[in-house]
C-alpha cells in the first residue's frame, strides 16, 4: 500500500514525477519511403510506416490519429540486463526502468484497439515488476496469459554454467477490455498420437457393420505381411506408418472412456446403451458437431478430428497452451539477411502473436524496432503496420529488411509458411523538431524550422484537433467533430477579420482561431470564435517556460541513482536529475 492509498501497487523512486512531452508532428521523407513497382495482390499495403526517433515522442505524435486503432502491439523493451550490447545499452537504473516503461505502457493502452492484445518480450530479470506496473496500467482482470518461451537448448557455452541453465524468455499477454476481447484460436503442430491405434476395416459400409481390427493390422495387411513381420520386414517403419494414419484419417480410431459425469444427457444414455449390447455400435447424431460412436461404453474418435491446417498442411494439432516450444531459433540469425545479435526474434514468434490476435488489413505496432521483425512478418501476412526505432539501426537493418521483403527476395522466416511473394511498401517518417524555441532574448518564438503547414499540424495535435486541412475553405486546418473546426496563423487578426471569420462559420458550428495576436477588445464577442495566442497558447498546453527537467534515456542512464528501503525518504528521481542536468524540451 503506498503512502496512504488504499490499493495494492508497485512504487519506485520517482514514481510521481512525470515527464512532460510535446507532442510532435512526423515528417515524410520520400526518399526513404519504399513501394513495390506492381501490385501482387488485393491484400498489399502500402501506408506502413516507419518512424525514426525517440519511441515515447513517437508514440505520442501517432496517438491521435491511431488511437484505439491497433488490433496487436508487440514491444520487445530493453530486458535491463546491464549489459551492453553492440546495437543498444541495456543497463538502466531500476526506477528509472520502470518509469520509462510506465509512460510506454500508458500510451500504448490508449493506441490499442478494444478489442486488442499486447504482448510484452521480456526475461526474468524485470519479470515480476513488469507484471506489477503492466497489471496498474491495463488492470489485472485483463493480463490473459503469461507465456514461457522457450528460445534455446542447454547446449554450448551454457552447459557449464552452474544451477538451473537459461533458455527460456516470457511474453506478457494483455488485453484492453477483457469482455470484448476475442482472439482467434490458434492451433500447434504436433506429433502423431500413437493412441490412435485402431482401424476400421469397412468405414464406407453403415456404421452398423463396422469392424475395427488394430492399426498394426491393417498396415500388414496392406503391405501383404504378417504384423510380426513388420519391423524386419518394413525400413523406415515409424515413416510408412505415418503416411498410411494421414492417408486413412477417417478409419484411424481410438477408443477412449468419456467422462460419464461430463457429457450430456443424451451422450450418457448411449454410453449406458452400449454397454448394455456390447458387440453394437451406438450413434449419436448432434447438430452443428461431429456424430458420436459409442461402443462398449467407449467413445470412438477419429484421429482425422485431430487434424488441422496449420501453414497450409493438415497436420495433427492441438490447442495453443502457454508454453512455445516449438518455434525453431537455430535459423535465427539468416532471417531477414541483418545481423543483431542478443535483440533480433524469430518470425515465427511474431506470426504466432499475429495469428492469436489479427486478421488481414488489421493495424499492427511496435514502438521497439530493433532489427524490424514485426514489421517484417506483418508485411508478409498481409497486417499494416508501424514501427518506431530510435537507433542507427533503422536505416541499417529494418529499411534493407523491409525493402528485401517488398521485392519479394526475402523469403526466409515465415515466407514459405505464407506463400510470401512481394509487393506492398512503407513510408518514412522522422520526428519534427521542437515547435517552440527561445530567441537571443530569451523570449519563447516558433522555430524557423516549420513551414506554416507544418506550424498548423503541430498547433491542431497539442490542441486535439485532427489536421485535415480543407482545399476550399481557407479557415479549416483541421476538425474535432463534423462541426467544430480550427484554425491555425501567425498573423495579427483584427475585427473585420474575425467579424468576416465569424460570419463564414456561421450559426451551428465552431471555429478555434489559434493566431499571433488578435485586436479586438472582447475576446466573446464572436460567439462561434474561441481565440487563442501562439506561441503563449502552447507554452501553457505543455507547461513551458517553466523549470523542466526531462531527459533522455541516454543522459538518465548516466546519472547514478541509489533506492533506499526508508519509505519516508521520497528522493525524486527528477530533482536528482536536476542537479546534474537542465534540459529544455
Amino acid at each position: 500500500m503506498a503512502n496512504g492509498n488504499k490499493k495494492l501497487e508497485l512504487t519506485w523512486i520517482g514514481k510521481n514525477e512525470r515527464t512532460r512531452t510535446e507532442p510532435r508532428i512526423l515528417l515524410e521523407d520520400p526518399t526513404k519511403s519504399f513501394h513495390a513497382k506492381k501490385r501482387y495482390s488485393e491484400q498489399d499495403h502500402y501506408n506502413n510506416r516507419i518512424v525514426y526517433g525517440d519511441n515515447l515522442l513517437g508514440l505520442k505524435a501517432l496517438e491521435h490519429e491511431f488511437s484505439g486503432k491497433f488490433k496487436c502491439i508487440y514491444i520487445d523493451p530493453p530486458f535491463n540486463t546491464q549489459q551492453a550490447f553492440e546495437n543498444y545499452d541495456d543497463g538502466l537504473e531500476h526506477s528509472i526502468w520502470l518509469s520509462l516503461m510506465r509512460d510506454r505502457l500508458e500510451l500504448l493502452k490508449t493506441l490499442l484497439h478494444d478489442n486488442g492484445t499486447l504482448f510484452i518480450h521480456i526475461d526474468d530479470n524485470e519479470l515480476g515488476y513488469l507484471i506489477a506496473l503492466a497489471d496498474e496500467v491495463f488492470g489485472r482482470i485483463n493480463r490473459v496469459s503469461i507465456i514461457t518461451f522457450k528460445q534455446g537448448s542447454a547446449t554450448g557455452h551454457k552447459s557449464i554454467n552452474p544451477g538451473c541453465i537459461t533458455n527460456t524468455n516470457f511474453l506478457l499477454m494483455y488485453c484492453k477490455k477483457r469482455s470484448t476481447w476475442k482472439p482467434n484460436r490458434v492451433f500447434t503442430k504436433r506429433e502423431r498420437n500413437v493412441r490412435y491405434n485402431q482401424f476400421i476395416r469397412n468405414r464406407n459400409k453403415g456404421f452398423e457393420n463396422w469392424e475395427i481390427i488394430p492399426l498394426t493390422h491393417a498396415f500388414a495387411e496392406k503391405n501383404g505381411i504378417e504384423p510380426k513381420s513388420l519391423k524386419r520386414l518394413i525400413p523406415d517403419l515409424e515413416k510408412k506408418m505415418d503416411e498410411f494414419v494421414f492417408e486413412n484419417a477417417d478409419s484411424v480410431v481410438q477408443l477412449a472412456r468419456p467422462d460419464y459425469d461430463s457429457v450430456s444427457k443424451d451422450a450418457r444414455r448411449m454410453i449406458d446403451e452400449s454397454k448394455e449390447n456390447p458387440s453394437k455400435i451406438i450413434h449419436l447424431s448432434r447438430d452443428g458437431y461431429s456424430d458420436m460412436y459409442f461402443l462398449k461404453g467407449e467413445r470412438i474418435i477419429f484421429f482425422r478430428d485431430t487434424l488441422k491446417e496449420i501453414d497450409g498442411e493438415l497436420v495433427p494439432g492441438e490447442p495453443l497452451t502457454t508454453l512455445w516450444d516449438d518455434i525453431p531459433s537455430h535459423n535465427l540469425h539468416n532471417e531477414g539477411d541483418v545481423d543483431f545479435p542478443k535483440g533480433k526474434k524469430p518470425e515465427g514468434l511474431i506470426k504466432r502473436c499475429l495469428e492469436i490476435s489479427t486478421e488481414i488489413g488489421d493495424w499492427v505496432l511496435d514502438s521497439f524496432g530493433g532489427s524490424g521483425t514485426t514489421g517484417a512478418v506483418a508485411h508478409k501476412m498481409g497486417r499494416q503496420w508501424i514501427m518506431v526505432e530510435m537507433g542507427e539501426h533503422c536505416h541499417t537493418h529494418i529499411i534493407p529488411r523491409l525493402t528485401n521483403i517488398i521485392n519479394g527476395s526475402d523469403l526466409g522466416g515465415v515466407s514459405n509458411a505464407v506463400n510470401w511473394k512481394g509487393g506492398g511498401g512503407f513510408r518514412y517518417f522522422k520526428l519534427a523538431p521542437s515547435l517552440l524555441k527561445k530567441d537571443s532574448f530569451g523570449n519563447w518564438i516558433i522555430s524557423e524550422k516549420y513551414n506554416p503547414e507544418m506550424v498548423a499540424e503541430a498547433v491542431c495535435k497539442l490542441e486535439g484537433f485532427q489536421f485535415d486541412p480543407s482545399d476550399t475553405v481557407y479557415w479549416i486546418h483541421g476538425r474535432s467533430t463534423e462541426k467544430d473546426f480550427i484554425y491555425v496563423t501567425t498573423q495579427s487578426l483584427g475585427a473585420d477579420e474575425l467579424e468576416k471569420l465569424s460570419d463564414e462559420v456561421g450559426n451551428g458550428r465552431t471555429l478555434l482561431v489559434c493566431c499571433g495576436a488578435f485586436r479586438i477588445k472582447d475576446q466573446n464577442q464572436f460567439k462561434n470564435l474561441t481565440l487563442k495566442k501562439i506561441p503563449k497558447a502552447e507554452l501553457n498546453k505543455c507547461e513551458w517556460g517553466q523549470d523542466d527537467y526531462s531527459l533522455s534515456i541516454k543522459e538518465l542512464s548516466e546519472i547514478e541513482l541509489k533506492e533506499t528501503d526508508k519509505e519516508t525518504e521520497q528522493t525524486s528521481l527528477f530533482e536528482k536529475a536536476k542537479d546534474k542536468k537542465k534540459v529544455k524540451k
